[in-house]
């Protein structure tokens, strides 16, 4: 796989990730991004052994767009510090079923969490199985907000900047906004889009250097095929 960097330093290396590519890898045994990084680091540097690097944050295999790896303990730290702040700035973009009432706006609700921990007990009887998912089910803030950018009479291009960085967050809020995002199975029941992709893009980041306080900022475009929606 040819790994698109957009910034590379001693400490930090951000990446794109394309749609229906796993962050990190799963039981399925399905291609990573994180394993094709640090792929690439070895080709690169032509290190011997294992490579290190650090993982602070995930994309939904659906959801292409800019993520961060820390190559050093360092680096990894300093991100994930200031992703647990909320300093680090994400800035997404969104194709949504419909138009919002408003132009732009901000949620802030409860939403739950089931721990991957709990959804692992497939041997439990029922009962059983529900009194793990009680006990493993958080409930978070989640806050974000939004502005439209452009409608047609089916849908929007929204701006998102979530302030959180719960699961899933932006799909369950967007749907129950009444809004939900194009090709989104799980939250909406609609088919995915034709790439397998969702109408979701993390755009945009910016973030503090792992050495000093540079301000780093990148951007990518959206989707070249969200033209024949929006």
């Amino acid at each position: 796989m040819d790994i698109k960097v957009l910034y590379e330093d001693n400490h930090v290396i951000a990446v794109v990730k394309p749609a229906g590519l796993l962050t990190q890898g799963d039981k399925s045994g399905d291609v990573s991004l994180f394993e094709e990084v640090k792929r690439y680091l070895k080709d690169k540097y032509k290190k011997p052994g294992n490579v290190f690097l650090g993982l602070v944050h995930r994309l939904d295999k659906p959801v292409p767009g800019i993520v961060l790896f820390g190559k050093t303990s360092k680096g990894a730290s300093r991100l994930s510090e200031q992703f647990r702040s909320h300093t680090i700035q994400k800035t997404y973009h969104a194709i949504v079923l419909g138009k919002p009432k408003e132009s732009k706006g901000e949620l802030k609700e409860k939403i739950n969490k089931i721990s991957f921990f709990a959804e692992g007990f497939t041997k439990k009887t029922d009962q059983e199985l529900l009194e793990e998912i009680k006990k493993a089910t958080k409930t978070r803030t989640a806050e974000l907000s939004w502005e439209v950018v452009k409608f047609n009479d089916k849908y929007s291009l929204l701006r998102v900047l979530p302030k959180t960085g719960r699961f899933h967050q932006i799909r369950v809020q967007m749907a129950n906004m009444g809004c939900p995002i194009l090709g989104d199975v799980k939250y909406a029941h609609q088919k995915p889009l034709p790439d397998k992709s969702i109408g979701l893009c993390a755009t945009g980041i910016s973030f503090k250097s792992a050495v000093g306080d540079q301000v780093i900022k990148l951007e990518i475009p959206m989707p070249e095929a969200w033209k024949q929606y929006i």
